[in-house]
């Protein structure tokens, strides 16, 4: 991964985003505009999920925030969680770190854009292995800390990545413990990106089932999905060429411009 600067934060002040986080905003602003432009994005970012669930299985997303994906996730038994006590949360108050939930209770659990907020990763992934049962699946979508994904962040001063870390100890925060909304996006890269670590460090608990690169424009267009900005509204004409033209750019040049993965971990 070509690094601009291997460390980069912000202070909150310095944020070029609008309604930073604010998930009331942004439930207000996707159901009562014709937000077509962000619900093209959640609909790539999460309906390529339900080809790992099946009908009867009953699964989880842990940290939903705005909770959207209910909007694309099928699965009659689906419910969604997070840390906060919005109202739309099906359970509320929930530690992706410790969440309380039985063991083996789940068929599958859903984190999108997530991990890179945890203060400790390697906590997450052991609490997910205990509440899914055997064979289960941890569905994953998270960013990709390209070029063009470290540009952004520079221009907009939003979140913010580390690429110094040790993500795989329990002893040092990954992101600010105190602030969920923390993110540091260069976490995913050191967790998924060399196999052979990750292998060493979860390959005990989890085998990858899946993976893609994806997702460039899409995004960079989409006006944000919880902190806003500026985008330039289409229809879904527009935004298929945007999505057909983000599939050629990340097949050749994934470290210039995508900006997401999926992944696929299965529990062992």
């Amino acid at each position: 991964m070509f690094k601009i600067i291997k460390k980069i934060q912000f202070s909150k002040e310095a944020n070029r985003m609008k309604s930073i986080a604010n998930t009331r905003v942004a439930r207000e602003l996707y159901y009562s505009s014709n937000s077509k432009n962000v619900k093209f994005l959640l609909d790539k970012r999460f309906s390529w999920m339900n080809k790992f669930i099946n009908d009867e299985d009953y699964g989880i997303e842990v940290g939903s925030g705005a909770g959207f994906s209910k909007d694309f996730i099928k699965n009659k038994n689906f419910k969604i969680t997070d840390l906060g006590n919005d109202e739309h949360l099906d359970f509320k108050n929930i530690d992706a770190q410790k969440t309380g939930f039985n063991d083996s209770e789940f068929n599958y659990v859903i984190a999108s854009n997530m991990i890179h907020h945890i203060p400790y990763p390697i906590k997450f992934f052991k609490e997910t292995y205990r509440i899914l049962k055997p064979g289960g699946k941890l569905i994953v979508f998270e960013s990709y800390c390209s070029i063009i994904f470290q540009i952004a962040t520079l221009i907009m001063k939003h979140e913010g990545f580390d690429f110094t870390l040790n993500v795989w100890d329990e002893e040092n925060p990954k992101s600010d413990i105190e602030n969920a909304w923390h993110g540091n996006i260069a976490v995913p890269h050191l967790i998924f990106d060399n196999k052979e670590i990750f292998e060493k460090n979860l390959g005990n608990l989890f085998s990858i089932k899946y993976e893609k690169l994806t997702e460039c424009t899409i995004f960079l267009n989409s006006g944000g999905v919880t902190s806003k900005t500026i985008c330039i509204p289409m229809n879904n004409f527009f935004l298929n060429i945007l999505h057909s033209l983000d599939e050629f750019l990340v097949k050749l040049f994934p470290n210039i411009f995508c900006m997401g993965r999926r992944i696929v971990l299965e529990k062992k």
